[in-house]
Parts: structure tokens; sequence; C-alpha cells
């Protein structure tokens, strides 16, 4: 029988979180680690709160798949972005209020937050990178050197470089202060799908379609570390704060955990039934979470990281497999590990339930008729619907109708990344105040009645209000086209006026020494 010490090296499973109606694509943790935000191809942004037996919320807005998501530093708003070509600032409160971002022409991948709060940056299938301000609340300014869509973008944490990458199988560094592109990293055989630097930003990690996972020294920009672990195309990484580790998920169902000191793979996990999408540490590294085809968001205690590296070291030198190195470790959840050599890969018998997780209270907080204001290039939205405070049952999940139906997860075949397929695009939805729904009795004897939320408009004032929205993406465009020419010209103006200023001293020092040479001859 393993002691408890053996057992509590290796990574467990904490708990798992069932709310989702369809794959999860994205998660990050609060700073305080009281929470743990998802978005998914249901289109609904989910605030998990860690505390057992706690309520859940379900922000409902975006009109298509949420394709990222990430707390501010201060945990008091998250952004998420989706492939209806909106970014959305939340707030995760009982009110559901949203302030919605357009400026994208296309489908909007990541967005994530600048370490100081005060920018947000974005990746687009519209070949851009756009920064955005969180106070004005606003599009500042795009870089737009790639050549193909863009899967992902992130600040270094002192935020004076962004890094890119997309499936025109580059990587890109961009300096925030000149907004050019500073470096650029094509060694990739498909598609780059993820990008992120390590705590201390001095290092890049980017991921691919082909499988492989590069760390790239910013100071020497020599890669140092290339990892073919996955078989299957990698969809996410995060780095442990440490920079000591780093876990990948992969459309091949695993998280791989990478010992980035020993430069080897010392952990596989097993959970997802189906392609891992996402994967994040907490912000101090003690917890981790994936989310993945099968609509589960599952959390797992890291525990590795609290052992001295070298008692480590000496655990994996004690094991015993056939597998080559680097050693491999397959974790199935809900079991113990029993750290005896064996002919076969160290397997874990499932035999202790997940006891912390029930499926909490869901209060939807969502989608009101409302009003709403062009501003600066966003959307702000003004709730007029009032709430709705009837319970929700523990026994099932909401179910809600849309006007479309999303398909589900499909490979994509330009990224070898998950993907998904909806119905009909529509432009930036609303946001509004909290509403509570009474589940059915009936669906726990498998009889369905979903909750039916009514539209605020008919189809020929979605079609005229989707027109209005595009010309309003052109004008935006264009004013943002107009902002970059215009500091261009305020640029060269004041180049310009630099140079006249010295001409001008040069003239009345020469004009000065030409007075003292005439006084002196006439002298």
């Amino acid at each position: 029988m393993p002691t408890m010490a053996s057992v509590m090296e290796d990574p467990t499973l904490e708990r798992h979180f069932k709310g989702h109606k369809d794959a999860v694509t994205c998660a990050d943790f609060s700073p305080n680690r009281k929470q743990l935000a998802s978005g998914s191809v249901d289109k609904n942004l989910m605030i998990w709160n860690l505390a057992p037996k706690a309520r859940a919320f379900r922000f409902v807005g975006h009109q298509d798949v949420i394709t990222g998501v990430q707390f501010s530093p201060s945990g008091n708003l998250v952004a998420t972005s989706s492939k209806d070509r909106t970014v959305r600032l939340w707030t995760p409160s009982m009110k559901g209020e949203s302030t919605v971002f357009k400026a994208h022409t296309a489908s909007v991948r990541s967005v994530a937050f600048s370490h100081d709060g005060q920018r947000l940056v974005t990746a687009s299938d519209d070949k851009s990178v756009k920064v955005w301000s969180v106070h004005r609340q606003c599009f500042v300014y795009s870089l737009n050197q790639h050549t193909n869509w863009v899967r992902c973008a992130r600040f270094s944490p002192d935020g004076r470089l962004i890094a890119s990458c997309g499936d025109d199988r580059s990587v890109r560094l961009w300096d925030t202060s000149t907004k050019q592109c500073i470096n650029s990293f094509t060694d990739y055989g498909g598609s780059a799908t993820f990008v992120d630097f390590n705590a201390s930003g001095t290092c890049i990690a980017s991921s691919g379609a082909d499988s492989s996972l590069k760390i790239w020294d910013l100071r020497t920009n020599k890669l140092i570390q290339h990892y073919q672990v996955h078989s299957a195309g990698i969809n996410s990484f995060s780095f442990h704060p440490s920079n000591n580790y780093l876990i990948s998920g992969s459309s091949d169902s695993t998280v791989k955990i990478l010992d980035l000191l020993e430069g080897r793979l010392i952990y596989t996990l097993h959970g997802h039934k189906g392609a891992v999408i996402t994967v994040a540490f907490s912000r101090a590294g003690d917890l981790f979470a994936s989310g993945g085809a099968d609509g589960q968001v599952l959390m797992w205690r890291t525990n590795f990281d609290t052992r001295s590296y070298q008692g480590v070291l000496q655990q994996h030198n004690r094991r015993s497999t056939p597998d080559p190195p680097p050693h491999l470790s397959d974790i199935h959840p809900k079991g113990p590990h029993l750290h005896h050599p064996k002919s076969t890969a160290i397997q874990i018998s499932p035999t202790v339930a997940d006891t912390q997780s029930t499926d909490p209270h869901v209060i939807e907080l969502g989608q009101a008729v409302h009003s709403s204001m062009l501003l600066n290039g966003r959307i702000h939205l003004t709730p007029t619907g009032a709430a709705n405070n009837s319970h929700l049952s523990n026994s099932s999940p909401v179910r809600r109708v849309t006007s479309s139906r999303v398909e589900g997860w499909r490979g994509d075949k330009s990224a070898g990344r998950a993907g998904s397929t909806a119905g009909r695009e529509t432009g930036a939805g609303g946001g509004g105040r909290g509403r509570r729904v009474e589940e059915e009795e009936e669906e726990e004897r498998g009889e369905t009645h979903p909750v039916e939320v009514l539209s605020g408009h008919s189809s020929s004032l979605d079609s005229t209000l989707g027109h209005i929205v595009q010309q309003l993406d052109i004008l935006t465009q264009t004013v943002s086209v107009l902002e970059e020419r215009l500091t261009l010209t305020e640029d060269k103006l004041t180049e310009c006026l630099l140079h006249q200023s010295k001409i001008l001293k040069d003239m009345r020092a020469s004009g000065e020494g030409w007075r003292t040479e005439s006084e002196e001859t006439d002298g």
C-alpha cells in the first residue's frame, strides 16, 4: 500500500465541472483562486465557484463559439473572444453586464490582458492582431503582417512585446512601442496553434498542428527545446509560474506534463473523452484545469511542484517501465497511484471516486431585450429586461433554444486543431440582467422541456440590423486606417519641424559668425 507521501507527489483530479452543452474551448483561473471561467462551442461563458456546493453562473450573449477567456489581473473583469467577430468584457456578478468590442472583420480566436490590466490583445481570422484600451474601451492599433489566420496573441510580462502565431506557420514578435515586427520564427511543418511567454518573459513557447512544441530564448533568439510527445496536434499549453514545468493539451485526448529543467516528459494524464482543447495553470500553480470536446472541465491539483526537484528526479529513477526515456506515467483520474516496479506503464485503478464534485446550481445571466450604443469601436449594452427570480433545481443542466444549432467540435484541416461549425452568424448580441430559470422535473425522467428564450425582434429587423452592423464594420475599419495614417502624418510633421528648427539654428549661428567676422574686419 503506498504511503501518503508517494501518492501526493503526483497530480490528482480535484473536481470536475459539468454544465456546458458542447466542447469546452478555453479556461482560466481567477487571480484569487476562488473562480474558474470556461468558454464553449455552446456560446456560453461559465463562471465556476471553487467553493464546495457553490453556485455556477452562465453568461449568455455571444452569438457564436467562444474561443478565448481570461480574467483581468485584478479579477474584476473577464474578457472573452468569439467567432461572432466580437470581444466582450464581462463583470462577473449577478448583473451579467458586458461591453462589446468590435473592429475585427472575421472570427476572433484569442484574447488576453496585459499584465497591468490596461490593454487587451486579440488575434483573428482577418489576419490581424489588435490592441484595445480597457479603460477607454476602444480599439487602439492593429498589427498586420501575418499572411493567414492568426490563432493566438499574448503580451509579455513587462508589456513591451506581443507574440502571435497563426496558419501562416509563423510565430511573430512585435514591439508595442514601435508597433513593428522585430522577429519571426517560421520553422513549422503546419499551422502554429498557440503561443505564450514564460513567467519571467525570457522565453516564448509555441505549439503546432504537427504535434510539436518549441521553446525559444528571446535573449539569443534561438530554439532551446523541442518536444514531440503528442500523437496529434497540440491545442493549448500553459507554463507553471516557476517556469520549471509546462502542461499541454492535444487532440490525442491527453494532457502531458513536461519538466523543462530536465527537458523531458514526466506525466501523461487521461481523463477526457476526445480532444483536449484547453489547459491552464492557476496563478499560484497549485491547480490546473483542462477542458475538451467532451464538454467537461477537469480541475487537477498539481502536487508535483511542492517536492524538491532532486526528490522528483530520484523518485522517477526508481520507477521501471519498458518505455524508452522520457518516462511515461499514465495517470487516470479517480484512483490511487501504486508505486511499485511493473513490467508495463504505470496505470491507476479507478477505484476512488471523485467525491468533491456535485452538479452546482446554475444561474443563467443573459440575453434580454436591449438597446445598444456604438462608440469608439465598441457597443455598450443597456439592459432593459427584468430578472426572473425563480430558482434552479440541482437535477440537470439548463436547456436553451437558439436560432441555430452548433454541430460540434470538428478537426480543422488547415490547423490540425479542433474547430467548430455553427449556423448563421449575427452581429453583436445583447447582455442584460440576470435570469434564474427553474428546470422541469420531467427531465429527470428523460422528458426534456427546453426553456425558450424569446427574441426581441423579427427576422426582417435582424436583416436590417445585420446590414447596419456591416456598414459600421466598414466605417470602423476606415476610421482605424485613417487613425494610423494620421499618426504617421504627425510623426512626419514632427520630424520636418525638428529638421526645420535645426536648419534655422544653423543659419542663425552662421549669421552671427559672419557678423563677428565683419566687425573684426571693420575694426
